[in-house]
């Protein structure tokens, strides 16, 4: 074991405070976050605007240590899905999604996911831990590198979302910092807007973000009354729909020009009717808000399937006739597992039955 603190877990706020407390100017933070976010380096003996001493103590005293990538695989349309280890027990999944005029990286931000949504194969493996700042910021860095981003300073990861592996609000605080990196100019640099973090509903965690940093907010729905929302999203029994809704206002109060995506697996029979959209509309009456309606991706022992896309397609025309902007996301990557709720890992499973179950699925 170590004593070194991993650079890589704090945030510009956190190595301002960490360089003044060994008696260095603050702008040290500044000029470290530029070498490893904004130039790719980890090595100190080239980090050469810093003295001798400080790289000597920077050596001595900490580290830049980040996950590994052990697997790569590339889908027909482009889209890319790395395995990248965290520890000896725990790997999780990244996204990369390129399109013309943007490329979305998906990442993760817990091993598993205790939430247990009925539709999402990562539920079904279990929850292991959270991941720490330096697992989180380290999938961009680690995609960054792997995409020639640092070699040639043109930006390929141009948009970051919160939707792989687990629910980001149950893992704020790290959650939280990595975001302060993205956003940093002394970092990665993104446009708040270009973040966006989507949860199943952890209404806390929705007024925190709020207030700490604002970036876009999605919330995983999938139904418009609290009984079905019971039985396919159970975080909805402590946080129902009006209490999640009510959030969702006072999230966007004051920038009614950023709305909420609102996304929406489309499951045949269950969630998929003419009256479901109805009451979805009423929902939504208030909150600026665009629906993403997302085909259901089978996954091995699931019992749902999707709706066909003449009922997809009477579903947005309702929402879309009532005034809300409706989209059917495309799928991408399902030929390599990477598409919606079919992100799974390698990990021990803790929480999801209160007891441990080695699951080992790549």
């Amino acid at each position: 074991m170590t004593n070194k603190i991993n650079l890589f877990d704090y945030d510009r706020k956190m190595l301002e405070s960490y360089f003044s407390s060994i008696g260095e100017n603050t702008f040290r933070a500044h000029q470290l976050l530029k070498w490893i976010y904004q130039y790719g380096v980890i090595d100190f003996e080239s980090m050469t605007n810093l003295s001798n001493d400080l790289r000597t103590h920077l050596k001595e005293n900490t580290i830049v240590k980040l996950p590994k990538i052990v697997n790569e695989k590339k889908s027909e349309d482009g889209t890319k899905k790395w395995l990248v280890k965290v520890d000896e027990k725990n790997s999780i999944e990244t996204v990369f999604i390129p399109e013309n005029d943007r490329g979305t990286l998906c990442i993760s931000t817990q091993v598993g996911c205790a939430l247990d949504c009925k539709f999402c194969s990562t539920a079904k493996q279990g929850f292991s831990r959270n991941l720490t700042t330096s697992e989180i910021i380290g999938q961009v860095w680690l995609t960054n590198k792997t995409l020639g981003y640092f070699e040639n300073k043109k930006r390929i990861i141009t948009n970051i979302v919160f939707m792989g592996m687990g629910e980001p609000l149950l893992n704020y605080n790290n959650v939280l910092k990595s975001i302060n990196l993205m956003v940093d100019d002394y970092s990665f640099g993104l446009s708040k807007r270009r973040i966006t973090v989507s949860t199943s509903g952890i209404v806390p965690g929705i007024d925190r973000l709020k207030k700490d940093n604002k970036v876009s907010l999605a919330i995983s729905l999938h139904a418009s009354n609290d009984g079905l929302r019971d039985s396919i999203v159970p975080i909805n029994r402590s946080y129902p729909i009006l209490d999640l809704l009510s959030a969702c206002k006072r999230y966007t109060e004051g920038k009614e020009d950023d709305p909420i995506t609102i996304e929406y697996v489309m499951l045949r029979n269950v969630n998929d009717s003419l009256e479901d959209a109805h009451s979805l509309v009423k929902c939504l009456h208030g909150i600026p808000s665009k629906v993403n309606l997302i085909p259901f991706n089978k996954f091995p022992e699931t019992y749902f399937s999707s709706s066909n896309y003449e009922t997809i397609n009477a579903f947005r025309d309702v929402l879309i006739k009532s005034g809300i902007f409706a989209i059917t996301r495309k799928t991408r990557g399902d030929d390599i597992d990477a598409a919606c709720g079919q992100l799974i890992g390698k990990f021990l499973a803790k929480s999801k039955k209160h007891r441990k179950n080695t699951v080992e699925l790549i």
